[in-house]
């Protein structure tokens, strides 16, 4: 099918570079305290601001790329990147390959750069879902020829990176499949069966690990652990609340500086936010992801074809999805689990294949109609 190619969506490519610089400001604002110090193993407090730079140089630079690749070319590989996602998450479980840190096994360290394998998996999972289902048509509405693979090569993915362990992340990729299901037009009896499934799944995971069930009885009371379980959510409370409307000013946040924030540059990054840029600062950050997913999905609804329309439903699903489950911890409305915030938290992994998302996002935009 003959598409003509017009410019790429504008608006997508500029709240994703707005979302990019505020993560970049506030990676080095949140982490100049700890980084530098003297006594401390960097010494620098640029260390992980020059490193989140160089990560966003490569996001760009992959964005770039896959906007002028022609999406319907990525067809040709979803075998190749099935058999490359397997493989990658069975590696990063075998010690010697796999770098533990703080009980996970998520990361292969490649020397210049730590690689987390399930940010490229949940792509590559993604288009092949996309490619699929786009095949199948009208068999979706058939559980078992229908949807029934898909259900078995999301749930062997979601295992796998369960394993490492990564809740979060395989909840994450569980919920974007069910949308892009949804999206394919599978029956609404088969959904609801999936979802609760997958919420039975997800309880069985939290009771059965003892430091999942610790997360979720300090979810439902913080206080009665203030010292143990419940210490990162009544911190990043604490830093939410500090903010006021206007925030303590870019910088000046005490709770990341004195350190009471955990992970202030990472999974926490939205407190940092809270505090030094206020309710403004946060709830900014909170609609430039609402104009994501609505230029995703405008992206997905104009598509002409099906690979390209599930396939951007999917791309920005999971960013979306991903966003609000880190939000969700840091307001204290979900439990804590280790999720990052899309383009803003520091990690140059999830950094660059988020920006790769985008990437094939916007190369679909330029064969969407325009409304």
């Amino acid at each position: 099918m003959r598409m003509r190619r017009g410019a790429p969506d504008f608006i997508l490519f500029l709240t994703v570079l707005i979302l990019l610089s505020i993560g970049l400001v506030m990676v080095f604002s949140a982490s100049a305290y700890f980084a530098g110090d003297p006594e401390g193993p960097f010494k620098d407090p640029f260390h992980f601001f020059k490193r989140q730079l160089f990560g966003a140089a490569l996001g760009i630079l992959a964005m770039l790329f896959m906007m002028k690749y022609d999406y319907r070319n990525l067809k040709k590989w979803v075998g190749p990147m099935l058999v490359i996602a397997f493989v990658m998450l069975v590696a990063v479980l075998i010690p010697g390959v796999g770098m533990e840190v703080l009980g996970a096994r998520r990361w292969i360290d490649l020397g210049f750069i730590s690689f987390q394998p399930s940010e490229l998996v949940k792509i590559f999972i993604i288009i092949f879902i996309a490619y699929g289902l786009s095949q199948k048509k009208e068999r979706i509405l058939n559980l078992g020829t229908g949807l029934l693979p898909f259900l078995l090569i999301t749930g062997l993915a979601a295992l796998l990176i369960l394993a490492q362990p990564d809740l979060g992340t395989a909840a994450t990729l569980c919920g974007t499949i069910f949308i892009m299901l949804f999206a394919a037009g599978a029956r609404g009896g088969h959904l609801a069966a999936l979802a609760g499934l997958g919420f039975a799944a997800v309880a069985a995971a939290i009771y059965f690990e003892p430091y999942r069930m610790k997360r979720f009885t300090a979810f439902l009371d913080p206080e009665a652990d203030p010292t143990g379980a419940g210490w990162n959510i009544l911190n990043a409370l604490m830093s939410l609340a500090s903010g006021g409307l206007l925030g303590m000013g870019l910088g000046q946040g005490r709770h990341s500086k004195f350190l009471f924030l955990p992970e202030r540059h990472t999974d926490f990054i939205f407190a940092a936010i809270g505090e030094e840029l206020g309710f403004i600062g946060g709830c900014l950050v909170i609609l430039l992801f609402i104009l994501l997913a609505w230029r995703g999905f405008r992206i997905a609804i104009t598509c002409p074809d099906s690979f390209g329309s599930l396939l951007a439903a999917g791309l920005v699903s999971g960013i979306v999805l991903q966003a609000f489950v880190n939000i969700g911890v840091v307001t204290g409305s979900l439990p804590v689990t280790g999720i990052t915030l899309p383009f803003v938290s520091f990690g140059s992994t999830s950094l660059i294949f988020s920006m790769m998302g985008v990437g094939i996002l916007l190369n679909i935009s330029r064969y969407s109609s325009r409304m």
